[in-house]
């Protein structure tokens, strides 16, 4: 294997584990392929869409050499972008909650992006970010944006996100189960993973399922009351039912998972699996064993390991 011209040629084409340990453990007939995309350069699936977002930028003519990027983060896409930017020599300006894990914050920092941290709404709970939170975020982002005349990356919106999975994630997948998939199941963050994984999928396979996984309290795409606007499982869930990528996305079906099932499978995912990950990747777990416990039963369901555990250090999740 020959040496990348930089850090950015290592994006993508990370492995696949299967999750036969856990399923095995629990009784259940079938399997789950972990997508480990927490072994990108910045330790999240993120790397793949900060990418494909400042190349669709440069390819359009929409983001100048040397202009100022702004964007707003849980983390992981601010840490991409960072390192996309520091490669490019863009300068980089990540607006993050105040709720989200410190950690986080540092790791964008040493990477070189300037961070900027918004005080969290009244009443919200550090490790917890609310749809408001993130609302407040959005604002400050808004405004450094106009003030240095900046390339918004705008996760939510710009193409370049879901595009980069269908064109990388997906074919992954795909290749790596041997062609045995039978569903996708995806943690909703900016909708951007599962768009553009299950559009590729289905390209191959228009019989794929695709599973949209919402935390419980706060799963607006499954239709349910808002009950709670906080949650520990950082990166989604922000009970947006108008996310953009989404309207457009085949959705066959959705599921809801509490923050403690989310928790448990993450733990178990570590020590079960030797797979140290994050709060999502753990509620992408819990769904596909629902599945596999119910209608997908000895079915083949794939899921991404959205980003590493190092991230969680000063959560609860590892008390």
């Amino acid at each position: 294997m020959q040496a990348h011209d930089s850090i950015l040629g290592a994006i993508g084409n990370t492995p696949a584990v299967w999750l036969d340990r856990i399923v095995a453990s629990r009784g259940l007939n079938g399997r789950i392929l972990a997508k480990l995309d927490y072994l990108n350069p910045g330790f999240s699936k993120k790397d793949r869409a900060a990418l494909g977002i400042v190349e669709e930028a440069e390819r359009n003519g929409s983001l100048k050499p040397g202009q100022t990027v702004v964007e707003l983060t849980s983390g992981n896409m601010g840490t991409g972008l960072a390192i996309v930017c520091s490669v490019k020599g863009y300068p980089f300006v990540a607006v993050m909650s105040r709720g989200n894990s410190p950690e986080r914050a540092r790791m964008m920092g040493a990477l070189g992006a300037e961070v900027v941290l918004v005080d969290q709404c009244e009443g919200s709970i550090p490790g917890e970010v609310s749809g408001g939170d993130l609302s407040k975020v959005d604002d400050v982002a808004t405004q450094i944006t106009v003030d240095r005349g900046a390339f918004r990356a705008d996760q939510f919106h710009r193409l370049g996100n879901p595009d980069a999975h269908a064109n990388s994630t997906a074919p992954e997948i795909w290749e790596q189960s041997g062609g045995t998939l039978d569903a996708f199941v995806d943690f909703a963050g900016s909708g951007g993973t599962y768009t553009g994984t299950i559009r590729g999928l289905k390209a191959v396979k228009p019989e794929i399922r695709g599973y949209i996984v919402e935390p419980d309290g706060a799963a607006v795409i499954s239709k349910q009351a808002l009950t709670r606007l906080n949650h520990p499982i950082q990166g989604g869930g922000y009970a947006m039912p108008d996310l953009a990528f989404l309207e457009r996305a085949p959705i066959d079906g959705t599921l809801i998972v509490t923050g403690e099932e989310a928790r448990e499978a993450t733990r178990a995912l570590a020590k079960e699996e030797g797979i140290f990950a994050g709060f999502s990747s753990g509620a992408n777990l819990a769904a596909a064993l629902q599945l596999l416990a119910g209608e997908l039963s000895r079915m083949t369901i794939a899921i991404v390991i959205c980003d590493s555990g190092l991230k969680y250090l000063s959560t609860d999740l590892w008390d």
